[in-house]
């Protein structure tokens, strides 16, 4: 048995007596500009609306969008948990309506040089998060660099966004061809959920997903699921530009509608997820196994 064997024996073994667990969900996209961390700290306020306790988890190394949406600059980062012995809680920054927040800054690419020793005490702390929380947004950056694709590889749920625009669809088809063609990837285990975004009507946005799955089906023989979508709407902009989040900006407005309607769909599906998977911790497992 080599370390790295060892090493994930030892991650799994702790995972197994960790007895809560929440939900993880990651929200990715195949381009920047698409309405990613928008649509991550939308959903947060509206799953916190229907009584879920809710930490987000930015793992978008380099931007800092949800926390400029939030109104919060974190003072602690993921790195101060790997390296300075800080524990998840102390890491986190409270957002509007009680929503957590923390920013993983270069902890993220710490995650890939871990030694022995830091794996066996991170691997704790990151479990705490399935104590403190009933769902768990991961946000990502966008495309398909490697630091996104080890994130989505590892996850249980995701969530991709795009929009009409073809250069989005063509992107957001190339991540879920190099996700499906990754070995370390297991297709049969894993839900992607589309999220069609900007669109002008129903319609739209139905056809954003036929087009999509159109040829993931064709070429990939693999399925994605319609989770919804969130038309084009001048509020968020004005939102956006008071650096806040249009679900709380203003809750009747035809995006936070259609954002609460996505939350509810989440939640409707929820105990089939939650069974067939371990939370956040055994997601850091998974993360870990990819190498």
């Amino acid at each position: 048995m080599d370390q790295a064997t060892g090493l994930r024996n030892v991650v799994k073994m702790q995972h197994a007596s960790q007895t809560p667990q929440a939900r993880v969900l990651t929200i990715t996209s195949g381009k920047g500009g698409v309405g990613k961390s928008n649509t991550a700290v939308n959903l947060a306020v509206q799953l916190s609306r229907l009584g879920k306790k809710v930490i987000i988890f930015d793992a978008d190394i380099g931007l800092a969008n949800v926390e400029v949406m939030f109104g919060a600059i974190p003072k602690y980062n993921l790195s101060d948990v790997l390296y300075k012995g800080m524990s998840m809680r102390d890491v986190i920054t409270n957002g509007p309506m009680d929503i957590g927040f923390i920013s993983g800054g270069s902890g993220v690419v710490g995650l890939n040089n871990l030694t022995r020793e830091q794996i066996l005490g991170v691997v704790g702390k990151l479990s705490e998060l399935d104590a403190m929380a009933d769902i768990i947004l991961i946000d990502t950056g966008a495309g398909i660099s490697d630091s996104v694709m080890e994130f989505v590889i590892a996850s249980p749920e995701v969530l991709l966004i795009t929009t009409p625009d073809p250069s989005s669809l063509t992107d957001s088809y190339s991540l879920i061809k190099t996700l499906y063609r990754n070995r370390q990837f297991n297709y049969m285990d894993t839900v992607i959920n589309v999220i069609a975004n900007k669109v002008s009507s129903a319609a739209d946005g139905q056809a954003v997903y036929d087009k999509l799955s159109s040829v993931v089906s064709q070429f990939l023989n693999w399925n994605v699921n319609y989770l919804g979508l969130v038309p084009q709407d001048p509020v968020i902009e004005k939102a956006v530009r008071q650096q806040q989040v249009v679900s709380i900006y203003d809750p009747e407005a035809v995006s936070s509608q259609a954002f609460a309607k996505i939350a509810e769909s989440l939640i409707s599906g929820e105990n089939r997820y939650y069974e067939m998977k371990g939370g956040f911790s055994r997601m850091i497992y998974n993360f870990l196994n990819r190498k």
